[in-house]
């Protein structure tokens, strides 16, 4: 029987462990959050081997990035100004303990919706830069979400600037109903009164980027990038397959898929973004048209 004894400890991991804790360790300890497993390949990967772009070392997949994070990625540094914060929903509904939820996401996110706004600029060229968060109420789309990007289209028309816009979306927001929905429209409608003025809008679709974001602004950039295998659609996959009783293949609704059959103009590896982007505002700039004081 001693072949079944212990004859050492073992490296507990408890996720559930009081960080303030003033007692003396018996054992060691994994802290939390050292390791993340690929949802893509299932490699489990050390956090830091991940680096600050999030992309998984063995098959190229693009972890999901808060707002923040890939704006200090993307934008020069300290060239960032953002815009209309502090806009409060008038829950229309009155949905039960959505107040509460919004409160707790706030917190939680550093953010005052689902999308973070401002101007910025890229390699020295100005824009007006709209980034999707989908830690917020999975990027859904309400009122405030829709008010704060027609914003974006309308002030950027107003100075004669571009737009880039990154996706992130589980759909409308059920807890705002039809008023939600009608978000689609009103921002539709600023990004024509953009494109009558002869100014760029450019979308990059990172993962998800579903439902009416997808059936709406998110699919009319004059020209649409998007990651690697990033979730693009509208209706979920089973919804399809149950409607149409037929089996989908494979990588339907995945970024190469839908650049194969002509939805998206280029898929763009996430450490090749902010030159791709570079390049294309450098290709579209007309001298006296984009204000890049």
């Amino acid at each position: 029987m001693a072949l079944f004894k212990k004859k050492q400890a073992y490296i507990r991991i408890n996720p559930n462990r009081d960080l303030n804790t003033t007692s003396p360790k018996v054992l060691p300890d994994v802290p939390d959050e050292m390791f993340a497993k690929c949802p893509s390949c299932k490699e489990v990967i050390y956090n830091k081997d991940l680096g600050v772009e999030k992309t998984c070392p063995h098959c190229g997949y693009n972890f999901r990035l808060p707002a923040m994070e890939r704006l200090a990625i993307l934008a020069d540094e300290g060239s960032f100004e953002e815009w209309d914060t502090g806009i409060q929903t008038k829950d229309p509904l009155d949905f039960p303990k959505y107040k509460e939820k919004l409160a707790f996401t706030k917190e939680k996110t550093g953010l005052d919706e689902a999308v973070l706004t401002g101007v910025a600029t890229i390699v020295g060229r100005k824009i007006a830069l709209g980034i999707m968060d989908s830690n917020f109420i999975m990027g859904s789309m309400g009122t405030v979400l829709g008010e704060k990007i027609t914003r974006l289209f309308e002030k950027a028309t107003e100075m004669q600037l571009p737009v880039v816009l990154f996706t992130a979306s589980g759909g409308a927001r059920m807890q705002e109903g039809v008023m939600s929905l009608m978000q689609m429209a009103k921002i539709s409608a600023a990004v024509k009164r953009h494109s009558n003025a002869g100014l760029l809008y450019l979308t990059v679709l990172t993962d998800p980027t579903t439902g009416g974001v997808t059936a709406s602004f998110a699919m009319e950039g004059d020209i649409i990038l998007a990651e690697p295998q990033t979730l693009i659609g509208f209706a979920g996959r089973r919804v399809i397959e149950q409607t149409l009783k037929t089996e989908l293949p494979e990588d339907f609704q995945k970024a190469e898929f839908l650049l194969e059959h002509g939805f998206v103009d280029a898929v763009v590896p996430r450490n090749c973004l902010k030159e791709t982007i570079s390049s294309i505002l450098t290709l579209h700039l007309t001298k006296g048209v984009w204000n890049n004081d």
